[in-house]
């Protein structure tokens, strides 16, 4: 492809620009498939099991749900099983990189597909630095915990001094950026192998974890099971909170153009991922909540302070060594998928060409610093509290748009109606997002008036109506391909329940949007919104050889500078 970036070699697919055209031309390179379920499955543990299991258990236990936190994480592994589902068949049906981007493009266009690129981007980058800044502070803290053994000893002041010199920087979150990014421009097979193997002791730690607390666990620590205080409604809103401890399987598909049989292995690798998951977070949950009272759970180191309050400190300090250990794993897993989908959207044009280049070992070294200079300066000066809400709404966009692609992949509009299913979905989206605000008003005040209460169950009635009409009036793809005598999905996993799931797991997304502060939905808006001025603009700059090739294919005039081409187009 020649855009004003220059040439770059086409995608798998044979897609040049960003429109479909000029469709197959021979790659320069290939991505090796190299990637086994094991591997898959590793990168999808290593990028979910994270602050979820080591911080939310407690602070979501003391704060909303007390001992039925493993409720709320059961609640929140079934919604989120709902788009896992869906990137399950779509992994499988797209072999490629770039995971929800990919999708969207297939199914909605170039633009829609920038948008998911956007949001994918917050994702990978910004989830890899906010981690990193993450472990940074909990390397800070942890030092501070000797400063009774230190008193006033100069190396331990000095010591303090280069951790945490203040003015917002972190040099230990600039040294886990930077570790993550050396290491992957050492190359895949080496990056391969750490994942597998910090994966593996990240399952094993949570196990130990887990069983120790279940052992220690007291049944009179878990009555009353749903405290008064707390009721059905903080059940729920530990759903919600627990729901981000889920977020990160997806990083599976965008190493799917990297993936052995990918068509099998995807759909297995994402299924794998979240019934291992949901078992190790549901285990610690019960285990922590029966271990210590729920009143007395520390909110931001639960499992250490936990095995310390029933005196086993060798166990709260294997714990508390342990999370500093494995989560530099989630830094490197997240942000390996980043130069991936910079790739893809360079082989489209919608980024400049140095992002698809490739060494002979297929590394993406160019892409790769570039990234990383961006999750280091980001990770290293940024605390995290900056990021959190609009990296939350940006991957819950992401998520939306892939539950979308299914039905668009899987339904169609009648024929003497076209454009219905999409008309129906649009109409779905607005109501679900408004009937979350509404939600969120009434479950968050304690006296909710007469008109409100109607007003949320009209409007969610309002989206189950429009739900059911999108399952009734708009056929499925297959049922007509089938009656040609054709079997387009032979060999796929496809996702149970289309449209009711993937509608599911829209609402659900824009349940969770809606739950955000309004500060995190302006930045949402204000980011997608320049993303897509960024994008029109060098679409502008895209289209401009095309137009001088058509100028010079109906004039017949060549190697004319391009004032001269306007002008004959424009006598033309």
């Amino acid at each position: 492809m020649q855009s004003e970036y220059g040439s770059v070699p086409v995608s798998g697919d044979g897609n040049i620009d960003g429109h479909g055209t000029n469709a197959h031309r021979q790659t320069n390179h290939e991505l090796h498939r190299h990637l086994s379920l094991f591997d898959l499955v590793c990168v999808g543990v290593g990028a979910t099991v994270g602050s979820g299991v080591f911080v939310l258990i407690g602070l979501i236990s003391h704060t909303q749900a007390g001992p039925a936190v493993s409720v709320s994480w059961l609640i929140a592994g079934v919604a989120a099983s709902a788009s896992g589902l869906c990137y399950a068949e779509l992994g499988g049906r797209f072999p490629s990189v770039g995971s929800s981007y990919v999708y969207a493009k297939k199914t909605m266009g170039e633009c829609a597909a920038v948008i998911a690129g956007a949001c994918l981007t917050l994702e990978y980058t910004g989830s890899a630095s906010a981690v990193a800044r993450s472990w940074g502070d909990k390397v800070v803290a942890y030092v501070k915990t000797w400063e009774d053994g230190a008193g006033d000893n100069s190396w331990y002041q000095f010591l303090i001094f280069i951790l945490d010199p203040g003015f917002g920087i972190n040099p230990c979150a600039f040294l886990v950026s930077l570790g993550s990014v050396l290491l992957l421009l050492n190359g895949v097979n080496e990056t391969k192998s750490v994942t597998n193997f910090f994966s593996t002791l990240n399952v094993s730690l949570v196990f130990f974890m887990a069983t120790m607390s279940l052992v220690l666990a007291k049944k009179e620590n878990m009555t009353p099971y749903v405290p008064p205080e707390f009721g059905a409604g903080g059940v729920i809103r530990g759903a919600t909170s627990s729901f981000f401890g889920y977020i990160g399987f997806d990083e599976i598909c965008c190493m799917s153009g990297e993936a052995i049989d990918p068509s099998k292995n995807v759909p297995r690798a994402i299924i794998i991922t979240l019934l291992v998951v949901t078992s190790l977070y549901c285990a610690a949950s019960v285990g922590l909540a029966g271990m210590v009272p729920y009143q007395d759970i520390s909110e931001t180191s639960g499992f250490p302070d936990g095995f310390r309050y029933r005196g086993y400190n060798w166990v709260g300090e294997i714990t508390a060594l342990g999370e500093l250990t494995v989560l530099p794993l989630v830094v490197l897993v997240t942000i390996m998928a980043q130069p991936r989908l910079n790739y893809t959207m360079a082989i489209d044009g919608v980024l400049p060409a140095v992002f698809a280049e490739m060494d002979e070992k297929g590394n993406f070294k160019a892409g790769t610093k570039i990234a990383g200079a961006i999750m280091i300066i980001i990770a290293t000066l940024v605390p995290f509290s900056y990021l959190d809400d609009l990296i939350s709404s940006g991957i819950l966009v992401a998520f939306t748009m892939t539950d979308i692609s299914v039905i668009l992949v899987r339904q169609t509009s009648p024929d003497d109606k076209p454009f219905l299913l999409e008309r129906l979905i649009a109409t779905f989206l607005v109501l679900s997002l408004l009937s979350g605000f509404l939600l969120r008003s009434c479950l968050s005040t304690g006296a909710t008036g007469d008109a409100m209460r109607f007003m949320t169950l009209l409007s969610c009635a309002c989206t189950l109506f429009i739900g059911n009409r999108i399952r009734t009036h708009c056929p499925s793809k297959n049922s007509m391909l089938q009656s040609h005598g054709n079997e387009p999905n032979a060999g796929l996993f496809l996702t149970p329940f289309v449209p009711t799931l993937p509608l599911c797991g829209c609402f659900v997304n824009l349940y969770l949007i809606s739950q955000l502060e309004i500060s995190g939905l302006c930045a949402i808006f204000g980011y997608v919104g320049l993303a897509m001025l960024v994008y029109f603009y060098n679409l502008h700059r895209r289209n401009q050889p095309e137009r001088y090739r058509s100028v010079q294919v109906e004039t017949g005039i060549g190697n004319e500078p391009p004032e001269r081409m306007l002008s004959l187009q424009e006598t033309k």
